[in-house]
């Protein structure tokens, strides 16, 4: 069985090297005529400053086989728990989005919400997730 955790912020240095690839790899998928927004060097210092979530998924010996990283945005009526990045396999599915759900929660959030491809938008259907609402983009 899957679980996924969050990763304490004193942590995060330990477990970057293990993670870095999983979040890289969230960034190169799914990108048309973009390019991504922030770099992974960059989501380290969101994270190890506390203001990013690291989240990991880890079989029963404890192999960490995705993660996710999560912002947190405040907004008149809801804190969302916002994904910003996600890689790897085992992140995701009804098991662990019911424990994402509950460390979103733990960090006061009220909703979930991701930027997803077309693959990625059908896997979090099957977690209950609904589109909301389609990006459109222009580099100036």
């Amino acid at each position: 069985m899957t679980t996924i955790r969050p990763v304490d912020v004193n942590y995060v240095y330990q477990t970057w090297p293990l993670v870095r690839n999983y979040v890289e790899e969230s960034f190169n998928k799914g990108l048309v005529n973009g390019t991504p927004d922030y770099t992974a060097d960059q989501v380290l210092v969101y994270l190890t400053s506390g203001q990013w979530v690291l989240v990991v998924a880890v079989d029963e010996e404890n192999n960490i086989h995705g993660a996710m990283t999560i912002s947190f945005v405040n907004y008149p009526l809801h804190r969302v728990a916002f994904i910003t990045a996600i890689g790897g396999k085992l992140i995701v599915n009804k098991e662990t989005f019911a424990q994402l759900k509950h460390i979103a929660k733990y960090h006061g959030a009220t909703k979930i919400q991701a930027m997803a491809r077309p693959a990625m938008v059908r896997l979090l259907e099957t977690c209950d997730m609904v589109p909301c609402n389609t990006l459109m983009e222009a580099t100036i």
